[in-house]
């Protein structure tokens, strides 16, 4: 169009003008210096023109992107996240501390009566069973006294019967007064006297049978036998005090731990009920269970000096995870609360004022939802109220989200829900 209408502009300008009949060369001067002024303007028409051309074109490319961006950024994929499900469920009301496991019984083991080692039954580490043999001392010098021992009961029991046999004659004579009657009770003495030998001698026979029977050493109750702390061939002394061996009951064993002295009342109107409380043991970094037990019993005062009270529980611990004097997570059971809403504590957000979670829109877009929470056990928290059983939330991703964002959410198996991973 541009160029058409300077066409027409220039033709204009080269038509020779008829009506002009003077036959001199003014006219074509005249006619020079009037087109230089339609010129200009022509080409300053043809300038302003291809500008306005130009900022339309321009003007509809910039449309055109805006609308192909808007396009694109409607079809672009949301922003991936892992979601879950709330759902209903049972939850623990726990209270929680660490514990140091204690054998219901340990023995050291010392020897009762001198003599040499002569030999051990035991192997380091074994478990040995109440009344099998673990060492053995050198009973020969305590047998040799048993028969010296032996041999003085039966002479002094010879004596006795003699005597005896005199008291009775004497007792006749009385009746005639045919002996004196200081020779009757001298020979009453003499009875009493070797019936008190006899008696010594007798004491004598058990002491040293019992002496003998010390020096072969049984295990006094089922348990792990530890370090040997003597080897065979040493001399032993009962008056030295050193231990031979220490034997531990691990099967059962117990979990004694602290709790505060405010949580004590909780336990008590628990056990006036006559409910038995169960009691976890878990590793320290609180990721595997390692035994469960009972409430034994209550220590009979506080500690005023930390304000705790300790308890007693006690485990079967057939599998022998518990071991004597190893430290423990203990949790004590109080309460179960059953069918109740349960999401993972991860999908739980907390700021200053508020507690909420990103829950995800049939749309596929997030919405930020004020809750209120409950118990939290682990690796799941109760709502109570803000969600329905069924609701789909963030777990994992919500650095990225805003009300409103876009999500593309993998849904977690739903078989995880229930699950208890770490304990709180």
């Amino acid at each position: 169009m541009v160029r058409e209408l300077l066409s027409s502009v220039v033709m204009k300008e080269q038509t020779p003008d008829t009506s002009d009949t003077r036959a001199d060369g003014s006219n074509a001067v005249l006619r020079t210096a009037h087109s230089w002024p339609v010129l200009w303007v022509s080409l300053l028409l043809l300038i302003a023109l291809t500008g306005a051309a130009y900022l339309s074109m321009a003007k509809g490319s910039v449309t055109r992107n805006d609308i192909t961006n808007a396009a694109n950024r409607d079809a672009a994929p949301g922003t991936p996240v892992v979601a879950t499900r709330a759902y209903r469920g049972n939850i623990g009301v726990y209270i929680a501390g660490l514990g140091s496991v204690t054998p219901l019984y340990t023995v050291t083991v010392k020897t009762r009566v001198d003599g040499q080692l002569m030999a051990v039954h035991y192997k380091e580490g074994d478990t040995m069973q109440q009344g099998a043999p673990l060492v053995e001392i050198d009973s020969r010098p305590y047998e040799a006294q048993l028969n010296q021992y032996g041999g003085q009961l039966k002479r002094d029991q010879a004596l006795l019967e003699n005597a005896k046999v005199d008291l009775d004659r004497y007792t006749t004579l009385m009746k005639t007064k045919a002996v004196p009657e200081q020779q009757y009770a001298t020979q009453i003495a003499t009875v009493a006297q070797d019936e008190g030998q006899v008696e010594t001698d007798q004491g004598l026979i058990e002491a040293t049978k019992l002496n003998i029977a010390y020096c072969h050493i049984t295990a006094p109750i089922t348990g792990l036998v530890g370090l040997r702390l003597v080897d065979p061939g040493n001399y032993v002394q009962a008056s030295a005090g050193t231990p031979l061996l220490v034997i531990t009951q691990i099967q059962p064993i117990s979990i004694i731990f602290p709790i505060a002295e405010d949580q004590l009342p909780q336990v008590l109107a628990q056990r006036r009920t006559g409910q038995t409380l169960v009691v976890e043991g878990w590793d320290r970094d609180q990721l595997h269970r390692l035994a469960a037990g009972t409430l034994e019993t209550i220590d009979n005062q506080i500690d005023q000096t930390t304000g705790t009270v300790r308890l007693r529980a006690n485990f079967a611990n057939h599998d022998n995870a518990l071991f004597p004097n190893q430290f423990v997570y203990v949790r004590l059971l109080l309460q179960e609360k059953k069918g109740v809403i349960l999401i993972p504590t991860a999908a739980v957000q907390r700021t200053a004022n508020r507690t909420y979670v990103y829950l995800v829109k049939p749309d596929s877009s997030v919405s930020v939802r004020d809750i209120q929470t409950g118990t939290t056990d682990g690796e799941k928290t109760e709502v109570t109220k803000g969600l329905a059983a069924g609701d789909e939330l963030v777990i994992t991703g919500v650095d990225r989200l805003t009300e409103g964002t876009k999500v593309e959410a993998q849904l977690q198996d739903d078989s995880s829900a229930g699950k208890t991973g770490r304990a709180k």
